[in-house]
């Protein structure tokens, strides 16, 4: 039996529902294949690793959660499929017939040069895809479940894995859930957390690679790989690297450790980036660079972190968790930087409940008209605040300099003030307070008191170069040379001859987007350079 939650439906329809012209159904079906559909006839369920794009010419498809609820409805015009059409994940909705149905199916294979070829539907499925993303972010019972104790440190971690990777997900906390409390006292403390995945197997205490296979995410690896150019971090540089690299014949691998995007990929507006005048959103910039590589036959693959680097002659190899290794004739480090975290006692029991670093739609939804608090000066926190403030937030920015205009951009000054976010000079937070990892005030140093339900951090990062031991020169503060402080002669080479580092992680980058997609894209040409003199 379909239910019909009439909310849900306005909310995700108004979202991302938009008619295909007469024109693109005429070329979509020049790739697809025509079909027919009855009543009661199932499109696709939760848990199918496959399913094609779906284009209705007549008739009418209801979409269903894993408990057979009814989110929205699609109907003449309209098309059926999300982000993991492009990305490979498995389905998390149902999709059945409710009028007899005539429709085109176009197989992810066909679709996706379909899209380079094509720019406005591709901007017009894309821009549709992302947005669902997000409205099923929102959506109670979609995705992921995952069930453990927020005292549970690999819950925890899980949690931010699937924020992340801006996977629909469920947290289930024992303490409010009886029936999860009795499940949970069956089980050892090393099998935390219960990971459901939609329509696939219970996991218990599995590591971000096993869900991230499972899911479909990203390519698993053979235990060795050989190729011509290895980018380490799929973040706006190693995007970059891979679109140029494998457009100019190279054979490229991206490994990433956490979630492609990198920072950027959580941003939740990009307003100053090059030909985008309107801005764009981080998680689109991402998926159309990842789908822009891949067209290209660049490869990523996630989650797989990098541990160790052995430089060669001809050849270096970085040896991967899980015993996985690559063999590559260049390297490109463009791991960038992980959050700082807030240097106060008790942090960890807040992360993830009422502590994030990363503002989307599912904690935009759960602060709408309470008091949050987003610590930093840059251009993220301004951005995550403007968006809060929007969302309905009462939202004070927190930072320690005397003037933001020492770190800030003059137009997202304005936006502050425009959507009315209170802004403290001066204020550094000493102290938590709250109950069950729900925060409920902060102290400043000064000794005020602030009554703050949720907190966002932005305080930079620092770079993710630990791994990198002493085989490549770095800065005072872990981040890599190049160039003549490295005593090379590129500009992005290291220390090491054919081991290169692009954005972020590069000590003197320019902090900046854009910036570190120009590093990832120059980067190339000094690899080329250096292939030119080794034998493949």
């Amino acid at each position: 039996m379909i239910e019909d939650h009439g909310n849900s439906r306005t909310t995700v329809t108004a979202l991302a529902s938009p008619l295909l012209s007469a024109a693109q159904l005429a070329t979509l079906r020049e790739h697809g294949e025509e079909r027919s559909a009855a009543v009661g006839d199932v499109l696709f369920s939760v848990g199918d690793r496959r399913y094609p794009l779906i284009a209705i010419i007549e008739g009418e498809a209801a979409i269903l959660d894993a408990a057979g609820r009814e989110i929205t409805r699609h109907r003449a015009s309209n098309f059926l499929g999300e982000l993991n059409l492009m990305s490979g994940q498995t389905v998390y909705l149902t999709a059945v017939v409710t009028e007899p149905m005539r429709y085109i199916a176009v197989d992810r294979e066909h679709l996706r040069p379909l899209l380079f070829d094509d720019a406005p539907l591709s901007d017009l499925l894309l821009s549709s895809f992302i947005a669902r993303r997000e409205a099923l972010q929102r959506q109670d019972g979609v995705g992921v479940e995952i069930i453990g104790p927020r005292s549970s440190e690999p819950t925890r971690r899980m949690v931010e894995y699937v924020q992340r990777n801006r996977l629909p997900y469920t947290w289930i906390d024992p303490a409010n859930a009886p029936e999860a409390a009795a499940l949970i006292a069956t089980l050892e403390i090393d099998e935390l957390p219960i990971v459901r995945l939609p329509g696939g197997p219970e996991l218990r205490n599995p590591s971000s690679g096993e869900v991230s296979r499972a899911l479909g995410i990203g390519l698993e690896l053979a235990q060795r790989e050989e190729v011509d150019l290895l980018v380490i971090g799929g973040g706006p540089a190693g995007l970059g690297a891979a679109v140029y690299g494998a457009s100019e014949g190279l054979d490229t691998l991206v490994v990433e450790g956490t979630a492609l995007g990198g920072q950027a990929g959580t941003s939740r507006r990009i307003e100053n980036y090059l030909g985008f005048p309107a801005g764009i959103s981080g998680s689109e910039l991402t998926s159309r660079a990842v789908s822009q590589a891949r067209k290209f036959n660049a490869r990523t693959a996630t989650p797989y972190r990098a541990v160790a680097l052995e430089p060669g002659v001809e050849r270096h190899l970085v040896r991967l968790e899980e015993n996985h290794e690559v063999s590559a004739r260049a390297v490109v480090l463009a791991t960038g930087a992980d959050y700082r975290r807030l240097p106060v006692e008790g942090l960890a029991e807040y992360e993830g409940t009422s502590v994030f670093y990363a503002a989307g739609p599912p904690e935009a939804q759960r602060c709408g008209a309470t008091r949050v608090g987003v610590i930093g000066g840059g251009n993220s926190a301004a951005q995550a605040a403007v968006w809060l403030a929007r969302g309905g937030a009462l939202v004070t920015l927190l930072h320690r300099r005397a003037d933001l205009r020492e770190t800030m951009s003059d137009y997202l000054l304005l936006e502050l003030e425009r959507y009315g976010v209170a802004v403290r000079d001066r204020s550094e937070v000493a102290a938590l307070h709250g109950i069950d990892g729900q925060l409920e005030a902060v102290t400043l140093r000064d000794g005020t008191r602030l009554a703050f339900s949720f907190l966002f951090l932005f305080l930079g990062a620092a770079p993710c170069t630990e791994w990198l031991d002493d085989v490549i020169a770095r800065d005072e503060h872990g981040f890599v040379l190049t160039g003549a402080h490295a005593g090379a002669d590129g500009l992005l080479e290291t220390s090491v001859p054919g081991i290169y580092a692009a954005g972020d992680v590069r000590s003197g980058s320019v902090k900046r987007c854009a910036t570190a997609v120009g590093e990832g894209a120059m980067v190339v040409r000094f690899v080329h350079e250096r292939l030119a003199g080794v034998p493949a």
